[in-house]
Formats: C-alpha cells, sequence, structure tokens
C-alpha cells in the first residue's frame, strides 16, 4: 500500500510540474490565434510559421549559430583548464577552476552587466561575434565540469605506462586520455549548446539591438501581441533540449556526469 500511494504522490507532482507544459504545448497547436486551453481545433501551422516567416527562421538559425559556436569555444577553454588543474595538484591551482566556475555562479544579470559594460568600453558591443565570447564565458562551467568529472575518471597507471613507453605529453592525451574523455566532451558540448540556445540576458546586454536569437524575437514579439508561433518556439526548445539530454543520458555515464562516485572511490 505504501508502494501504492508513493507512486500516486509521485504521479501527482510529475503531472503537476508538467502542467505548464502541457497548456502551452496545447496553445501552440490552436487553429485560431488566440491565448485558448483547452485549444480551439487543431493544427500545425504555427510550427511551420518558425521556419516559412523569414523573421522567425533567421531568429532561429542565430540561435543555433550562437549556440553551435559559444558551446565550441566554452570546451576550447575548458579542455586546457581542466587539463592541467587534472596534472597540477598545487593548491594554486584551485585559483584557476574558481575563475573558470565564477560566471555562471554569478547572478546571469551582474554577469550581463559585467560584460556589456567590457564590449562598450572595448568599443566592441554590437557585434555578433561578442555574443559568442560572452556565452562562452558564460557557460564555460559546464564543460569545465563535465570534464573534470572525466579526468578524475581516469587512471593515472594508464597515464605513467604509456610515459614510461616513452611516449611525450601530446602522444599521452591523444591516445590515451582524448579517448576516455570523449562522452564528457560531449556532455560538456551538449549541456552548453542547449543552455546557450535558450540564453536570453546576456544575449540581449550585447547584441539584442542588432541580432535576434530567438529568446529576443519572443521578447520583442510580446509588445505587438500573443501568436501561437511563440508557444510553438517553446516546445520546439524543449523537444530539443529532451532529444539532446536523452542522447546524452543513452550513450554517456549520466551518474557520474552528475557527480555520482564509483564504486571503488567509496
Amino acid at each position: 500500500m505504501n508502494t501504492l500511494a508513493q507512486r500516486i504522490y509521485f504521479a501527482m507532482f510529475g503531472l503537476f510540474l508538467a502542467l505548464p507544459l502541457i497548456v502551452v504545448a496545447g496553445v501552440s497547436v490552436n487553429e485560431k490565434q488566440n491565448l485558448a486551453f483547452p485549444p480551439q481545433g487543431f493544427s500545425l501551422a504555427w510550427y511551420g510559421e518558425i521556419f516559412r516567416n523569414p523573421e522567425w527562421r533567421n531568429a532561429l538559425i542565430a540561435s543555433l549559430t550562437l549556440a553551435a559556436l559559444s558551446a565550441a569555444v566554452a570546451l576550447a577553454i575548458a579542455l586546457p583548464l581542466a587539463w592541467f588543474l587534472w596534472r597540477r595538484h598545487a593548491p594554486w591551482a584551485n585559483i584557476f577552476q574558481v575563475l573558470g566556475v565564477a560566471p555562471f555562479t554569478l547572478p546571469p544579470v551582474i554577469t550581463a552587466l559585467g560584460l556589456l559594460t567590457f564590449w562598450a568600453t572595448t568599443g566592441f558591443y554590437g557585434q555578433p561575434w561578442t555574443a559568442v565570447i560572452s556565452h562562452a564565458i558564460f557557460f564555460v562551467t559546464l564543460p569545465l565540469v563535465t570534464l573534470s568529472l572525466g579526468f578524475s575518471a581516469i587512471d593515472r597507471s594508464l597515464v605513467e605506462a604509456a610515459a614510461t613507453m616513452g611516449a611525450d605529453d601530446r602522444t599521452i592525451f591523444r591516445t590515451v586520455v582524448l579517448p576516455l574523455i570523449l562522452p564528457y566532451l560531449v556532455s560538456g558540448y551538449a549541456f552548453a549548446f542547449v543552455l546557450s540556445l535558450n540564453e536570453y540576458i546576456v544575449a540581449y546586454m550585447t547584441v539584442g539591438f542588432v541580432m535576434e536569437t530567438l529568446p529576443i524575437k519572443i521578447f520583442n514579439a510580446l509588445r505587438y501581441g500573443y501568436t501561437p508561433t511563440m508557444a510553438s518556439v517553446t516546445i520546439l526548445f524543449v523537444a530539443v533540449a529532451a532529444i539532446i539530454f536523452g542522447l546524452v543520458a543513452r550513450f554517456g555515464d549520466l551518474p557520474k556526469l552528475l557527480g555520482a562516485m564509483a564504486e571503488d572511490d567509496r
């Protein structure tokens, strides 16, 4: 009986959490252009509007481009930093880890204002590439954490054996370390990509007046009224995130990525 009660409780709790998404999904298939739930009629035309309308399509391309590039830059920053922290055990080396985590732990508005001030002072405010760098700095924590977990899972005896056989640092990294951390590398990129795709404040503060990403487009469009296309974009974002995180869970070591220790480490 207790088990049945627990299942009912968790089912009700899950339904409560899913209710906003269910409402948005229902609104996104409204046949008419109104904010109504349950939906009045059924139509997928608003999903097609994302790709047919030039403004929504350009915003989608801008969001995908920004997310892909900023995640790659964040990974390029996090990889050598995680490699350095894994090899160096000096206490002062932890300073670099704190610096890497700091942008994500600060309130987004503070980080966004800091980046806005920096780019305005240097004269580069409004350039699309500044949003790439800003998002990379803001989300570098995610690949840094996943890569740190990946490096911590490596058996150092493998590295020592490769060094004993005459391999230099570059060869050890390419042949031993990189294959072992590859799932964490992909996971870190995926996490940064998804969050960059949905981020609004930093993008708006850096390039909001010259480039519209989808989140910026939604907020700008709200000034002229509501359309179910906004709900369709929301469901599209959720679907992309679910697919990416599902692939990470399927092919990656999800418990390890969430911080669980192996049995040998306990």
